[in-house]
Parts: structure tokens; sequence; C-alpha cells
């Protein structure tokens, strides 16, 4: 793979070079992406990005372009080069150490504002963008998000200080409720639910780069259900929600787990493609 060509560049020409390089390291929408990194190493805004186009790129500045541009030939994803990724209208800082926040995600937000609560608990938080997403859309919430990595826990803590949520989000290492205290009326997760047989079929910036352990139990996918379920009617308040992504044909297996434990079926939630993407499930007021 050849690099971008030497001596003064404008950007637009500096973009066509990077755009083929990604081209042929076989990265998705290779346009998009050497537009998001241009715009990144220039410090402009992308929505500015088609005014500079045609002036001469700084030396300094097309060295860290090209820089970035060799890393995602290297199937790196975006979100790593840049540190950030957007959800829900929100910038979260992203490292290695955490999920890189997905768009499908947003739908299992958006079940959980659909009504009200006060005390959320959100099991793996990862980068904490469920949980300071759902307390920045509820200001009077407050949350306690835990997670088996202190890495990630110290990544959602530097968010939940960016946003201004602080006050409002605990963020604790436990493995699942084992450490936690207090009752909630609302749990959320996006649990590790590929199957240890399906590692190898995913996307080279998912399987190479993202934290295995917040991807897959290391068995059928499902174990990690299990252990929310088990842990959550410990801590949900009767007449409370427990609110999970799920993974591709997961919702017939998790929806039975869930019944087995005296859970009700309240929604399935397909997302764009038509998969059932989010589970919505409620804890009988009459308790067990």
């Amino acid at each position: 793979m050849s690099p971008l060509p030497s001596g003064p560049l404008t950007g637009a020409a500096a973009l066509v070079s990077a755009t083929r390089r990604l081209a042929e390291a076989g990265v998705p929408d290779p346009g998009r992406d050497a537009r998001r990194l241009f715009s990144h190493a220039i410090g402009v805004d992308p929505g500015r990005l088609t005014l500079v186009l045609p002036e001469p790129v700084d030396g300094g500045k097309l060295a860290e372009f090209e820089a970035l541009i060799e890393r995602r030939a290297a199937r790196e994803p975006v979100s790593h080069l840049t540190g950030s990724r957007a959800f829900y209208g929100r910038r979260f800082k992203v490292t290695r150490d955490v999920l890189d926040p997905r768009p499908e995600t947003e739908m299992l937000v958006e079940a959980a504002l659909s009504e009200p609560f006060g005390h959320v608990l959100d099991l793996g938080v990862g980068s904490g963008c469920i949980l300071l997403t759902l307390l920045a859309e509820m200001p009077d919430a407050r949350g306690v998000g835990v997670d088996l990595s202190e890495a990630a826990c110290a990544v959602a803590r530097e968010n939940a200080m960016a946003l201004g949520l602080a006050d409002r989000a605990h963020i604790q290492v436990s493995d699942w409720v084992s450490r936690v205290e207090g009752m909630f009326d609302l749990v959320v997760s996006n649990p590790p639910y590929i199957a240890r047989a399906e590692m190898e079929g995913l996307a080279p910036e998912v399987r190479d780069w993202e934290p295995a352990g917040a991807l897959t139990d290391g068995a059928d996918g499902l174990s990690c259900y299990r252990a929310i379920l088990d842990g959550a009617t410990e801590v949900l308040t009767p007449g409370g929600r427990l609110v999970m992504e799920l993974g591709v044909g997961q919702a017939e297996a998790v929806g039975s787990l869930a019944v087995a434990r005296g859970f009700a079926p309240v929604a399935l939630i397909p997302d764009l493609d038509g998969r059932d993407r989010v589970i919505v499930l409620g804890l009988p007021k009459s308790g067990f």
C-alpha cells in the first residue's frame, strides 16, 4: 500500500488518496471515514470541511492525518482514533477498554425513557453511554453503573465528569450485583451476548480492537442474561422494569429465561432491520 503523496497537498487531494488507501484495505465506507479523520486531524468541524478542502494542508497536520489513515487501514475503529463517539446527541470518550457505543443501543435508551424512573442501575456500564444518557434525559433521577473492569469504570467516571453528571452517577467495580447496594425501579444492560463460536465472524474493528469480555460470555451467549435476571430479582423493586439489549435470534431464549424467574414480558422492540433488539421485562408488584 503506497503512502500518501508527498509535498504540498490540498485537502481535497489528501482525501482522495486516503479514501483510496482505505478502500484497498477493505474498510467499509472509506470516504466517510477519511473525511472524519481529516476533520479530526486538521481541527475543523465536519460541517465546515468543504470550505477548507481547496486549501493546502499544513505539513504537520498532513502527517497526523497520514498516521490516522495508516491505523484505520489496520482496521482500528474511528472512535479509537478520535477518542470519542457521538451517542444520543452527546459525545462520549471511548478507549480500547470499553465498547464503542452503537446506534442500535439508542433503542434501549428510548425504551428505558418511555416511563419515568428515579433510581437506575446499569449492569456492565462500559463507557457510561447508557447510564449517563438516561440521567441527562431524566434530571431528577440518580443511578449506579457497575462493571467488572476498573479501566471501563474509569472511562465512565470521566464521561460523567465531562457531562456534569458525577453528582448523580456512582460508578463502581462489581461482578453484576454482587457489590450493589440499594433498590432500583429501573435496571438496564447491554451485556456480552455474542457466543464464543461467533467471535471469529465479527468485523475486524470489533473482534480485534474491542474488549472481548464486553463482547462475549465465552460460552453460548446467554450466560450473562442468566446472571442479570438472577441478580435483578434482588435489586429491582416490585413493579420495576428490566431493559436489555439482545443479540440476533436471542429473544425467545431470553424471554423464556425471564419468565422462569418470575418476570413478565412487556415488549420486544425490533431494530431497523426487523430483528428483535431490546427486551423490556416487568417485575410484578405481587413479588414472588
